[in-house]
């Protein structure tokens, strides 16, 4: 583990943001053995101006003001830090000299709240976590004062999106190149990092599990009466990581089965085809402590994952919930997916989701045993073995250097 270290952690997703993050998770790790700055993001102009009336904008807004503190104690050793500073808005700037100039400006204004909150804690040779922000936290490993090591984390690859492409490909690859190490959640993504930084390594993924209770839980009402079987898929249901067609195709292709969709939908899901089939339900979003609920009813449980450069590498982390519950999971075949290989139905197209799901229909209740073992292997997958490994690969480089 790393102990009794400061430790500034800066990212792309904030402290109240409403879905799971890696990050808080790790923070909170982080912090049982150190003492843990987590900086939120700072309001850029576009944001403060579009996103007004957001509750997220309008907490940054008041401590911009001085109307609240800047600095929130989350535990004895972690704090998280709203920077009473506005970044500009340059993502659409086409010249990469005049990007950099202006990234600058922004990393400069992040840098000085970060300072200055820092020095307020007492914060003395700090380590830089670097959760994927490769934008704003690109000159922070020379701005923050008396850093000493630079952890860059990956567990997207965020610059094969429009938004991050113009600018991002280079710059993640040099922040990277500069960092002391790069830490993924991936074999793919490490491989991807020491195309970079050889100390680039995979140190795995955690999650969070609630508990298994001693009796199935009542059947929420909004499944009482969708007739079984219950194939369910949890999350956001966004078209850039899930695949719509393979959904419609196996819909159409199962129409005794019932698919049951959780979570919030994107435009491309609102508008399809799937809304017109009588056996696909979509139940909107549930708040994370009912999810176990849904997952606990499913009889199948999917992951219709899209493949493309975004998810071709991405730690499924649903899987583990999935797992955790003992569920027979129907799942895209791709790297990352492959450590499950021996808990999980993997799928190369719509004819072999429809064999595996008959298949997984197929088990006996106990299945050889194959519940309770699905569940220990997702239980192996904890955020104390993640930060473990962290420290494990960072405490060696340190003693080479």
């Amino acid at each position: 583990m790393i102990r009794d270290r400061h430790i500034i952690i800066v990212g792309l997703q904030p402290w109240d943001i409403e879905i799971g993050s890696n990050c808080k998770n790790m923070a909170l790790e982080l912090s049982r053995h150190n003492k843990v700055l987590y900086v939120n993001r700072a309001l850029d102009r576009i944001t403060a101006l579009r996103a007004g009336n957001d509750a997220k904008t309008q907490r940054r807004k008041s401590s911009l003001k001085g109307e609240t503190t800047d600095l929130q104690e989350i535990n004895g050793s972690l704090y998280t830090l709203d920077p009473r500073t506005v970044l500009e808005s340059i993502n659409k700037v086409p010249f990469p000299f005049l990007f950099d100039l202006l990234n600058r400006v922004n990393n400069k204004r992040l840098a000085r709240e970060i300072n200055n909150a820092a020095a307020r804690l007492g914060f003395k040779d700090p380590l830089l976590f670097i959760d994927n922000d490769f934008f704003r936290a690109f000159y922070l490993p020379e701005l923050l004062n008396g850093v000493n090591g630079t952890i860059y984390y990956i567990r997207d690859n965020l610059t094969s999106q429009p938004y991050f492409k113009r600018h991002g490909a280079r710059l993640e690859r040099r922040l990277m190149a500069k960092a002391t190490m790069v830490a993924a959640n991936s074999a793919y993504l490490a491989r991807y990092g020491r195309e970079y930084n050889v100390h680039s390594y995979d140190i795995g993924q955690g999650c969070e599990f609630g508990t298994v209770p001693a009796a199935p839980p009542a059947l929420p009402e909004d499944l009482r009466q969708i007739p079984r079987p219950l194939i369910g898929y949890v999350g956001a249901l966004i078209s850039s990581r899930l695949d719509v067609g393979l959904i419609e195709h196996i819909a159409l292709a199962k129409p005794a089965y019932s698919f049951v969709l959780v979570g919030p939908e994107d435009g491309t899901f609102s508008a399809s085809r799937l809304h017109q089939l009588p056996n696909v339900h979509f139940l909107g979003s549930k708040p994370a402590s009912m999810l176990g609920d849904y997952i606990s009813q499913f009889d199948v449980c999917l992951n219709p994952q899209a493949v493309n450069e975004m998810t071709i590498g991405n730690y499924p982390r649903k899987i583990d919930e999935y797992l955790f519950f003992g569920k027979p999971v129907v799942a895209t075949d791709t790297e990352a997916m492959r450590m499950f290989g021996d808990y999980v139905y993997l799928c190369n197209g719509p004819g072999s989701y429809e064999e595996a799901i008959d298949a997984a229909l197929g088990e006996k209740n106990d299945a050889n045993g194959l519940p309770e073992q699905r569940k220990q292997f997702a239980l192996s997958h904890t955020w104390e073995n993640c930060i473990a490994a962290l420290g494990e690969k960072f405490t060696a480089l340190n003693k080479l250097n």
